[in-house]
Parts: structure tokens; sequence; C-alpha cells
């Protein structure tokens, strides 16, 4: 779903977001992030055909010689009635004008530019529309009366608000239980544009109880183009934070969401999967409701999907899931997430490539063993490449996952990073100009120099960085205006550049970088 997008920090919260790292009770200095605070901003480039409320759509339901398009707003109906004539026939005792004044009013909210929201709720219509929605013998005037709400609720908070204060809400739920399937649709519109407004209104829907009014419209024989709005309205009442929809209504609806995921049609799918991405983008133990359900293999399985409005929200909830605790991340593993990253990591779509990495980066934040199977299943290559082609967010979030495999990572584990050609693509990096990413870099690097130190290998790290070009990199950053960027710059200096210069002079005439362990000798040509 399009919502606001979660921003990349600035660099005042810098300290605090590496404080955020997935596992807790290591060195403080190599604490690896959650990314609670760092989530992409893939809704809005994604997701923009789909909005949190919506105008306009086709009712599945709705009888063919009913189907009304907005263009159609006063075709055969002579002149156009203005507000005031609307009101004279909305509050008429003929119902042919009631219907008529109602449906005109719903045309013009169908405008898609400058639709008169506030004039028609100014000119008094909406307690007349609520108190037509209870009309179960006009079914006519009841559907116009709805989506003429429906199309108001869509606007503004404020707008919404009308609609909920002049109290639409029982008389939409009362009409989900309607035996005219368009009817029923209409409500389901309408409350998901009320869902859709914040968490205030998401959860004055729950403590209606629309939630078991809703799912008991989920049938084998409801028809899918009725089930997409049905699971649009579903996934507004699983959206926004602050506070996150209360747990009992999350175990309500997941049963239904795991049937959702099931089905074929890709806006199903879509709205479904949006949703579980919104109910994982929380805590540990908001994460662990989501994964009892025994989705996650499914999840996996609809990264694959052919569709980008499938595979988008796929991928956020997996990428969520391997946020949250490592039982939670090798569940994940466990079900392939690793296999399906590779195609992800190189898909044409830059958006998709930074959210891999996103997901790439939690699991890399993961113990010894979770690393050594991100390694074992060929993704440093993967990671290697966007570190050097991807866009620079895509960049960015390739960069987390180098640092959090340093952090964590054995001895051996990062020697194999640095033969994939990571350390080469990292001091590429250091000359951009984003002070966050320069900081990060440089602690990758000097995790990377505290394996060398381990071996004995020092000296030959710091004529490997020196030909790469990084030390007159580093050397640079000394200058930087940030002094967090400078501190760091000029510890490595020191504390690795500072030998005697024949002892450098010593170490060039070795061709091997030789990183040795007491049982294992590795050599690596660079």
């Amino acid at each position: 779903m399009s919502e606001s997008n979660h921003n990349m920090p600035t660099d005042n919260v810098f300290d605090e977001r590496i404080t955020k790292f997935k596992n807790k009770g290591k060195d403080p200095l190599k604490l690896r992030e959650k990314r609670i605070s760092e989530c992409v901003e893939l809704r809005k480039s994604q997701k923009n055909e789909s909005f949190m409320k919506r105008r306009n759509i086709t009712l599945s339901s709705l009888p063919d010689e009913e189907a009304l398009s907005p263009e159609d707003i006063f075709r055969n109906e002579g002149r156009a009635l203005s507000i005031a004539e609307i009101i004279q026939h909305v509050d008429s005792g003929c119902m042919d004008d009631r219907i008529r004044g109602c449906q005109v009013a719903r045309k013009l909210l169908s405008r898609e530019k400058n639709p008169p929201l506030k004039e028609i709720v100014d000119a008094g219509l909406l307690s007349r529309f609520v108190e037509f929605l209870s009309m179960d013998d006009e079914p006519t005037l009841q559907f116009e009366a709805a989506w003429a709400l429906t199309n108001i609720a869509s606007g503004t908070s404020w707008h919404t608000q009308q609609v909920v204060e002049h109290g639409a809400v029982p008389a939409f739920i009362s009409l989900l239980s309607s035996p005219l399937l368009h009817i029923s649709e209409q409500a389901i519109w309408a409350l998901g544009n009320i869902a859709g407004d914040g968490p205030a209104y998401r959860d004055a829907l729950i403590d209606c109880h629309v939630i078991p009014a809703l799912l008991c419209r989920i049938t084998p024989e409801t028809p899918v183009g009725y089930l997409r709005n049905l699971t649009w309205t579903l996934s507004n009442l699983c959206r926004n934070k602050n506070p996150f929809p209360p747990l009992s209504a999350v175990q309500q609806l997941l049963p239904s969401l795991v049937q959702l995921l099931h089905l074929g049609d890709k806006d199903v799918l879509s709205d479904a999967c949006w949703a579980i991405s919104y109910l994982t983008d929380g805590s540990n133990d908001r994460i662990d409701v989501v994964v009892k359900t025994g989705i996650v293999p499914r999840m996996v399985v609809l990264m694959g999907h052919e569709e980008l409005a499938v595979l988008t929200p796929a991928l956020r909830s997996m990428g969520n899931i391997v946020s949250g605790s490592d039982v939670q991340t090798q569940m994940a593993i466990d079900a392939g997430v690793l296999a399906a990253l590779p195609r992800l990591m190189t898909h044409p779509k830059a958006s998709v490539q930074k959210e891999a990495a996103w997901a790439l980066s939690n699991i890399a934040a993961g113990p010894v063993k979770q690393i050594q199977q991100l390694i074992t299943c060929g993704l440093l290559p993967h990671l290697v490449a966007l570190l050097k082609n991807g866009d620079f967010k895509t960049q960015r979030e390739a960069v987390w996952a180098i640092t959090n495999l340093t952090s964590g990572g054995t001895v051996e584990q990062v020697v194999q990073l640095v033969h994939s050609g990571a350390l080469e693509a990292i001091l590429d990096l250091m000359q951009v100009k984003d002070t966050k990413t320069v900081l990060v870099i440089l602690d990758a690097v000097s995790n990377i120099f505290l394996a060398a130190e381990k071996l004995g290998e020092t000296a030959k790290l710091c004529l490997l960085v020196e030909g790469l070009g990084g030390l007159d990199r580093i050397e640079m950053l000394q200058n930087h205006e940030n002094e967090m960027v400078y501190q760091a710059a000029h510890n490595l200096i020191e504390k690795f550049f500072s030998a005697d210069d024949e002892i450098l002079e010593t170490e060039a005439t070795e061709d091997e970088f030789i990183f040795q362990t007491a049982d294992v000798k590795k050599t690596f040509q660079f």
C-alpha cells in the first residue's frame, strides 16, 4: 500500500541507530542493527496503484445494468443538478427524486478532479445519506447513498471524520450482511476507506466488531472480485503503527489471511502480502504471532512471484521476519529465503534490489551459523555486485550487510568476504557524501583489520588497502567535517598505518594475502 515512507535516518540519530542491532548481549561497539527505523521506501515507489483510500473502483458484484463509470456523470440525465437542487431532491417525499438526488451527488463525488467533497458535507447531506443506508426495502437508494459516503470517506481525515461522526460506521457494518452482494461490497469498500485513515478509526472499527462481520463474507462461493475489495479492507485493518492493531484483532485476522495467501489472484495475493508486511513490522512478539501460523514457506514462494505487486510485499514481509530473533530468522532460512534472494538482488527494479539487500543485511546480523549459510548459498558475489553497480540506496543497504557480517562473523568468514571483492568495493564507496554510509564503511574496515590482527596479517592488509587506494581515502577522511568520521578515520590510521615504512617495504614483496589460523591455512591471490 502506498503509505508514508520510512525515511532513512539523519546524522543526529546515527548513534541511536547503531544500538538497534538484531542481537543483544554482544560487545556494545559491535552490536548489529535491527533496522527498525530504516525500512526502505518500497511502498511509495511500487504501490502507487493502490492507496489507503479509494474512489471509483469497480464493484465486481454490481449488476451489469447498474454498472456506472465516472465518465457517465450526466449522460442521459439532462442538465446537472446544483447542490441546492440535490438537497431538494434528497429531502423530497418522492423516492425517485431521492434516488436521483443521491445518484447525482455520488457522480459529482466520483469526479477525478476536484470532487465537491466539502460542499456536499457543508450542505448537510451526510445525515440523509446515513439515514438511507438502513432502508433495506430501497436497495437502489441504499446503494447510491453508500457509494456517496464511501467517496467522501476517501478524502482527507476531516472528510472521513464527518462520515464517522454522522453515524455511518454501525450502518455500514450492518450492511455487510446484506443479501445483495453489490451493497455489502460497497460497505466493505467504505469501511476500508475509514480503516485506512489511521490507527484511531482502525481501532474504532475493530471495537465495533467489524472483523468477524468481514470474515464471514469469505466463503468458497465468494466471487474473486469481491474478495479483492475484502482483502484490501483487511489489509487496512492491519496497517499503521503507534499503536499497532490489538493482538486480539491480529489473531482474528491471521487464519483468513493465510487462506487468502493461497489463492491464485494477484490482487488478492498482493493485498494479503501487504497485510502480512504490516503485521511483521514490529517487535519480535508481533513477528512471532505471524510465523506461528506456518505461513513463512508460502511467503518465500511468493517472493518468486512473476508479478511485482506480489513479490514486493512478500519480500518486505520476509525482510521484517529476518529482522526478528535468531529463531525467526532461521525459520526463514529453513524455508528457503536465501535461495530466493539472488533473483531479487539481480532484479531489473532497483527498489527490489534495495529491499533484497536490506533483508540480507538482517540475515548477516545473525549468528555465525546463519552467516555461514549466507556464504554457502553463494550470496557474497551478488552482494559485491550490488556494492559496485547498485544505485546508492541499494549500495547503502549492501554496506550494512558487509558491516554486520564483519561484526559477527568468524575470522574465516571475514577472509571469505575480503576474497569476494567486498573490501575493494567498500573502499571505493568511501568517497560518497553520505556521512552515515562512510561511518558504516569505516566500521567494516576496522572489523576487517581486527580479523587480520588475530592472524598476524595486519601489515599485509595495510598493503592491500593501500594498493586499492583505500589509504588515501582514509587519510582524506581525516579532513571530514563530521567529527565522528574524522575520529574513526584517524583511529584507523593511528592504529594500523603508523608502522615503520621498512616493514611495509618488506611485506610489499609478498604477492599473497594470507589469513592463517592454528588449524587452517588459506592463501588468496589479490
